[in-house]
């Protein structure tokens, strides 16, 4: 009688268990996050171009439905990318983004998305001699992308992503950027 209780009592458990699993599965991609990013930049302008390392953090908030999320993330980062012209010398420096993104949960663990927002950058000419600074600006644009996401655990992920920036005055950057981060 009591492998029978016990039968019973595995199977109500597995039953409750089920809609609580389904539940933790729909909370993937779904809350606050924060990360830390890295990876290869590319300014251009001018006819000209140079290329650095990417660094920076990352957070946003994002709403899973059915298979599809939709969040909103902002950004922080800085580049060592320089460029000597002449007797000039160019420097991109902190780059700030705000935007959103929209995606689609593929596998289960992997999230495909696109990005779109407003991006400012500083830029920074030197001397290349002197060391003195002879111009520092800021110029805002529009930054698209898209990446792959995919979650390691219930509240860790890796992704990779390439956007593309567009400033004014003829500035342009491509990134392909790497990130792991942590969702709460």
């Amino acid at each position: 009688m009591s492998k029978y209780l016990i039968a019973a009592l595995a199977v109500s458990t597995a039953a409750l268990a089920a809609p609580a699993m389904a539940q933790d599965a729909d909370k993937t991609f779904s809350g606050a996050h924060v990360e830390a990013l890295g990876g290869w930049d590319r300014v251009q302008g001018e006819g000209q171009h140079d290329n650095g390392v990417l660094y920076g953090v990352g957070a946003g908030y994002d709403f899973r439905s059915g298979n599809t999320v939709f969040g909103v993330e902002g950004e922080a980062s800085d580049s060592t990318q320089k460029q000597n012209v002449g007797a000039l010398t160019e420097h991109a420096s902190r780059d700030l983004y705000i935007g959103g993104r929209a995606g689609v949960v593929v596998g289960g663990n992997n999230l495909l998305y696109a990005k779109a927002g407003y991006t400012n950058a500083r830029f920074t000419v030197t001397g290349t001699d002197t060391g003195v600074t002879l111009a520092r600006g800021n110029l805002g644009g529009y930054r698209v992308g898209a990446g792959i996401e995919h979650q390691l655990s219930n509240n860790m992920f890796v992704k990779a992503e390439y956007r593309y920036s567009n400033y004014k005055d003829g500035v342009s950057r491509n990134q392909v950027v790497g990130g792991v981060g942590i969702r709460f």
